[in-house]
C-alpha cells in the first residue's frame, strides 16, 4: 500500500486543505500523517526512477536484514588441540572440532568464558560484509528519501525525535554512571582477585560472572527459596488483585470454544471493567513445548478499533512465556525472574486491552518503540514492591506470606553492578547510533566497536573480536537500541510521582489509563509523558531517574547490616 500512488495522492490533497485537516479531530489527523510519513519513507513522492530505486533498496535491506539475523547465531568452531583438553567437555564436540554455540558467560571457569569469548566473537567475513552492506543501504534510502543519515528517519515521531538528543542523552548518563561503574568495576575486579589470583585483570567475559557471584554471597537470594511462594496461581491473582484497584479490572477464566486455541494448555481470560464491561481477551500461552520459540513476547491477534456501527472492536492478544508445567508434588512455581516477566509482559498486554483509539494503526502498543516498553517496564516496579506482592506471594504448601526481608534482599541484589550494567546498554546503544549516523563510516565497523568501546564502557576491547557481529537487535532496532533505557527513565519517572507513595491508588491508576494507555500510538508520545507527569521532563530528569535507581535503600541496608 506505501507504494500505491494514487492513496497518496488523495491523502496529500486531503492534506492540503487546511479548513479540512482543522476539522478532523486530533486522533485522525495523527494517523492520516502517520500514513504520510509511512508513504514518503517510502519514496513515494520521488519521481518514479528513484521510486523504484526506493523499492529496490527495501527489498534489499529486508534480504541483507535477515541473512544477518541468521549469522548472528551461527556457532563458530576450532581445532580440538588448539584448546586445553580439560575445557572441551564445556562445549559440543563433533569429530576433530569443539563447537562454540554462545558466550558462557555464567561458566565458573575462567578459560571457559575466555575461550567462547574470543571463538564465539571471531569475525566471519561474509557476516561483516553484510553487516556493511546492510549499513550503507539504509543510509542510501534514508538520503533518497530526504534524511541526512538513517538515525534521523528513524527517529522521526519518537520521544527523543532525533539522534542529537539520543546522543544528548546517552553521553549525559555515561558521565553520570562513570564514577559507580569503576566502584562496580573495582568490586568484580576484587572478587575476581579473590577467586583467582593468578589472574586477575578484570576482561568483558567476566562481569557477567562474578556480579552474580557477589550477588549470591552478598544477599543468598537462590530462586528455590522463592519459588515456592510465587505459584503461576497466586501471581496471576496478584495481577488480579493490582487490577482491581487500580483500574476497577478483573480477569476472569473462560472456557474457550472447540478448536479455537492452537494447544490445550492456551488459557482465555476475559479483561472486565466494574462498569464498562468487557474490554477484550488475553490468551495466556504459559508453558514450555518442543516447538515453541524461546521468548517471552506479547503480540496482538485483532487490534481495537471503532467499527463503522459506532461499536468498538474488542482487542485480542496473546502472551506467550516459557513456565514448567506443574507436576504432581506441586503446581508451576516461578523465579523471581519469571515473575517479574509475567508482570512485564502483562504490562504490554494492558496497553492493548485498554487502548481505545479509533483507528487500529495506533492501537495499544502501536506506538514509538521508546514508548512502547513505558507500560511494561512501570509494571517491574509494581512486581518489586512489597507491598504489592504481600498481596499474592504465599507458599504452595503452607500458606505462609513471603518475609519481608526477603522481597528487599531479592530488590537490593538487583542493584549489584547496575551500574555496570547500564553502562553497557550505554556503550550499545551508542554504537548503535553511530553505525546509523553519518555515512560513509570514518572507519570499519570493528574499530568503531572498539573506540566505543573504551569510551562509553571501560574495559578494553579483546583483539581479533567483533562483537558487532552478534549485535541480533541491530536488525529490529536499528537506530533505536536507546529506547528500553529511556522507556526505564520515563517508567522510573511515572512510578516515583504517582505510584510510589501508594501502589494502589485508584486515582493516580485512572489518571494513568487516560493519560497514557488510553491513546495507543495515537497522540505525540510526549504529550502522553506530560500528561501524566503534569510536566515536561528533560533529558536531565530522564538520566537523573535512572541513576537514582541505582542507589540502595537505607532501610535494608541497616537490616543486612
Amino acid at each position: 500500500l506505501n507504494t500505491n500512488v494514487e492513496l497518496y495522492q488523495s491523502l496529500q490533497k486531503l492534506l492540503a486543505d487546511k479548513n479540512l485537516v482543522d476539522s478532523l479531530d486530533p486522533e485522525t489527523r495523527r494517523v492520516a500523517e502517520l500514513f504520510m510519513f509511512d508513504f514518503e519513507i517510502s519514496g513515494i513522492h520521488l519521481d518514479k526512477e528513484k521510486r523504484k530505486r526506493a523499492v529496490d533498496l527495501n527489498v534489499k535491506i529486508l534480504d541483507l536484514s535477515n541473512t544477518f539475523l541468521m549469522g548472528t547465531n551461527f556457532p563458530n568452531k576450532i581445532e580440538k588441540h588448539l584448546l586445553p583438553e580439560h575445557i572441551h567437555r564445556n562445549f559440543a564436540v563433533t569429530g576433530n572440532h569443539v563447537i562454540i554455540d554462545g558466550l558462557h558467560a555464567e561458566a565458573p571457569d575462567d578459560l571457559v568464558r575466555e575461550a567462547a569469548y574470543k571463538i564465539f566473537l571471531y569475525p566471519n567475513a561474509g557476516q561483516l560484509k553484510c553487516l556493511e552492506e546492510l549499513l550503507s543501504n539504509r543510509d542510501l534510502l534514508a538520503k533518497l528519501v530526504g534524511y541526512s543519515t538513517y538515525s534521523h528517519r528513524a527517529l522521526q515521531g519518537t520521544i527523543a525525535k532525533n539522534p542529537e538528543t539520543v546522543m544528548e542523552f546517552l553521553e549525559k548518563l555515561s558521565d553520570k554512571l562513570s564514577e559507580r561503574t569503576v566502584k562496580d568495576f573495582e568490586m568484580i575486579r576484587g572478587m575476581k582477585m579473590k577467586l583467582n589470583p593468578q589472574n586477575s585483570e578484570l576482561m568483558p567475559w567476566d562481569p557477567p560472572y562474578y556480579s552474580g557471584v557477589i550477588r549470591a554471597e552478598r544477599y543468598n537470594i537462590e530462586p528455590s527459596l522463592y519459588c515456592p511462594f510465587f505459584s503461576l496461581g497466586a501471581c496471576m491473582e496478584g495481577l488480579n488483585i493490582l487490577f482491581t484497584k487500580l483500574l476497577g479490572i478483573t480477569l476472569y477464566a473462560e472456557q474457550p470454544a472447540k478448536g479455537e486455541v492452537w494447544c490445550e494448555d492456551v488459557r482465555k481470560l476475559a479483561v472486565v471493567h466494574e462498569s464498562e464491561g468487557l474490554l477484550g481477551y488475553i490468551y495466556c500461552d504459559f508453558f514450555q513445548r518442543a516447538d515453541k520459540p524461546h521468548q517471552d513476547c506479547h503480540f496482538t491477534i485483532r487490534g481495537g478499533r471503532l467499527k463503522e456501527d459506532g461499536n468498538y472492536q474488542l482487542p485480542v492478544v496473546v502472551l506467550m512465556l516459557n513456565l514448567p508445567h506443574s507436576s504432581r508434588n506441586s503446581p508451576t512455581l516461578l523465579t523471581p525472574g519469571m515473575m517479574e516477566n509475567l508482570f512485564h509482559e502483562m504490562g504490554h498486554a494492558m496497553h492493548s486491552m485498554l487502548g481505545r483509539t479509533r483507528y487500529q494503526h495506533v492501537t495499544g502498543t502501536r506506538c514509538p518503540t521508546d514508548f512502547a516498553e513505558v507500560p511494561s517496564i512501570l509494571m517491574e516496579y509494581f512486581a518489586n514492591d512489597y507491598r504489592v506482592v504481600t498481596q499474592f506471594a504465599r507458599h504452595y504448601q503452607t500458606g505462609q506470606s513471603l518475609p519481608k526481608n526477603m522481597v528487599s534482599r531479592l530488590c537490593e541484589s538487583k542493584k549489584v553492578c547496575a551500574a555496570a550494567d547500564m553502562q553497557l546498554q550505554v556503550f550499545y546503544a551508542t554504537l548503535d547510533q553511530i553505525y546509523h549516523g553519518k555515512h560513509p563510516l570514518r572507519t570499519s565497523t570493528t574499530d568503531i566497536l572498539r573506540e566505543t568501546q573504551e569510551k562509553f564502557y571501560g574495559l578494553p576491547y579483546v583483539p581479533n573480536t567483533a562483537w558487532q557481529l552478534r549485535f541480533s537487535h541491530l536488525v529490529g532496532y536499528g537506530a533505536k537500541y536507546y529506547s528500553y533505557l529511556m522507556s526505564r527513565a520515563v517508567a522510573s519517572m511515572v512510578w516515583k510521582e504517582c505510584f510510589q507513595q501508594d501502589p494502589f491508588n485508584r486515582a493516580a491508576g485512572e489518571r494513568y489509563r487516560r493519560e497514557m494507555l488510553a491513546h495507543g500510538g495515537g497522540k505525540e508520545p510526549m504529550l502522553m509523558v506530560q500528561g501524566m507527569l503534569q510536566k515536561c521532563p528533560s533529558i536531565d530528569d530522564f538520566v537523573s531517574a535512572l541513576v537514582s535507581d541505582l542507589d540502595l535503600d537505607f532501610e535494608t541496608f541497616l537490616m543486612d547490616s
